[in-house]
């Protein structure tokens, strides 16, 4: 039986600060999402990761 690891990396990219609608300048997440990320598991992360975070970011452009 073989197991499947995956691990998710943080998408801090080190430019902390929010904006007026409460989302990091740098990796556009909520202060709850950042809060949360040890918590969750990797299906939520990669979630964030590959639809809500890029999707966040096209919206700033």
């Amino acid at each position: 039986m073989t197991f499947q690891f995956r691990a998710v990396l943080s998408p801090c990219i080190g430019v902390c600060s929010l904006d007026e609608q409460g989302l990091c300048e740098g990796c556009h997440r909520t202060t709850s999402e950042i809060a949360r990320w040890s918590q969750m598991n990797d299906d939520e992360r990669l979630r964030l990761m590959e639809h809500v975070l890029p999707e966040r970011e096209s919206r700033r452009r």
